[in-house]
Order: structure tokens, then C-alpha cells, then sequence
């Protein structure tokens, strides 16, 4: 019975491992498209390295090396696999836990560095430097997908507004614009989708427990049995 379970044990490793990095290699391949067709590095200068993009980027590497180091390590039955696995699935719940612990405490001081880099990016888009229609389109992407116009509002571009902030009529002198700045959008959107966030955060966590403790069984077992258990 003992040895039964701990068969049906493996292979829902190999399974749940597997799923996982299939689930790496989407969002991996997701990040490198956003970073080729979606690139946001102009619109916040200073937090240009962590854009969606890079995020997803990161996360999907990450993803499918753990996954497939603890696949591999149920599968051919190995205690250092199967260690390094439960070791990095402990490190990562703890970044998990302190970034969301290090958002609650500092979201004041977060949010005002978004808005001073938000703001340079607006006066890097409003100068006549050479990446400005880049910088420039990157705004035009943000504020049609947000429905916002600028940091604050439509005055922080001064007399050249573009045509993304107004509403209709874009060819009349005085077309009417977006009323709400993007930095207001952005925390709306953050704030609307603060207990999503917080349920996806503890899930993962539930799930990185479940495989360090699948993973710490199979171990002490190997380790009792000396060679591996049979099947």
C-alpha cells in the first residue's frame, strides 16, 4: 500500500511538474513577444527594466527551470534534484511573501517614484530629442488602453496635446479631452485588482508548500531505501 502511494506520489510530481513548465514556456514566449511589439522602457525611464515584459520574461524562466529540476528529480528518483527543488521553491516563496510585504509598507514611496518617473517620460515625449515619437507612441498606447490623458490630466502636456487624449472630434481647434490623468487609471487598476492579486499570491504559495512537501517525502524515502524505492 506504502509503496503504491508513494508511486502515485511520483508521477503526480512528473504530472504537476510537467503542467508547470509547459505553463513557463507560454509565459515566457508571451514576455519575449510584449518585449519585441510592446516595448514600455521610454514611457518610465528609471523602472524601464521592470516593465511587463521583463516580468514575464523572468517569471517564465524561472518557471521552467524549477519545474523541469523537479520533474527530472521525481522522475530518475534523485535526492540532489529533489533538495535543490524543495530549496528553491522555499527561496522563491520567501521573495514572494517579502515583495508583498515590502509593497504594503512602502506603497506611499512606490507611487510616488512611479509618478516622478511617469513625469520624466512626459518631458522626454514633449522634447525634440530623437526617440521622442517612440516615447511619444508609447503614450499613445497607454492612454487609448487606460482612457487617460498625461500624469494628472490633459494640461500636463501644455500646448500640444495629442491626438490620443482627446475624445471625438480630434480636428476641431478646442477638441474635448480624457479628463483623468494615467497615474489615477494605474492606481484604480492596481486597486480593482489588489484582491485578485493577494488570492493568486496565496494560491501560489499553497502550491510551492505542496511541492516541497511531495518533494521532502519522496526524499526521505530515497534516502531510507539507500538506491531509490521500487516500482
Amino acid at each position: 500500500m506504502a509503496q503504491k502511494c508513494l508511486k502515485c506520489l511520483k508521477y503526480t510530481m512528473c504530472v504537476a511538474n510537467l503542467l508547470c513548465f509547459m505553463c513557463g514556456v507560454i509565459v515566457l514566449a508571451f514576455g519575449v513577444y510584449m518585449m519585441v511589439n510592446f516595448r514600455m522602457a521610454a514611457l518610465t525611464p528609471t523602472l524601464a527594466s521592470f516593465n511587463m515584459a521583463n516580468i514575464l520574461l523572468s517569471s517564465g524562466i524561472v518557471i521552467t527551470c524549477v519545474s523541469f529540476l523537479g520533474f527530472l528529480g521525481a522522475l530518475k528518483e534523485n535526492r540532489c534534484l529533489l533538495l535543490m527543488y524543495f530549496l528553491l521553491l522555499f527561496i522563491l516563496m520567501l521573495v514572494e511573501l517579502t515583495a508583498a510585504c515590502l509593497l504594503l509598507v512602502f506603497e506611499g514611496k512606490i507611487a510616488k517614484l512611479v509618478k516622478d518617473d511617469l513625469n520624466k517620460g512626459l518631458v522626454q515625449a514633449k522634447g525634440a530629442t530623437a526617440n521622442a515619437t517612440d516615447v511619444l507612441s508609447e503614450w499613445d498606447l497607454v492612454q487609448n488602453k487606460l482612457n487617460c490623458c498625461g500624469v494628472n490630466n490633459f494640461t500636463d502636456w501644455g500646448d500640444n496635446v495629442p491626438k490620443s487624449c482627446c475624445l471625438n472630434k480630434c480636428d476641431i481647434p478646442m477638441p474635448p479631452y480624457r479628463e483623468k490623468g494615467c497615474l489615477i487609471k494605474m492606481k484604480t487598476l492596481f486597486e480593482d485588482n489588489f484582491l485578485t492579486t493577494g488570492i493568486s499570491v496565496i494560491v501560489l504559495c499553497i502550491i510551492e508548500v505542496l511541492g516541497m512537501c511531495f518533494a521532502m517525502t519522496l526524499f526521505c524515502h530515497i534516502s531510507r531505501s539507500g538506491l531509490g524505492y521500487k516500482l
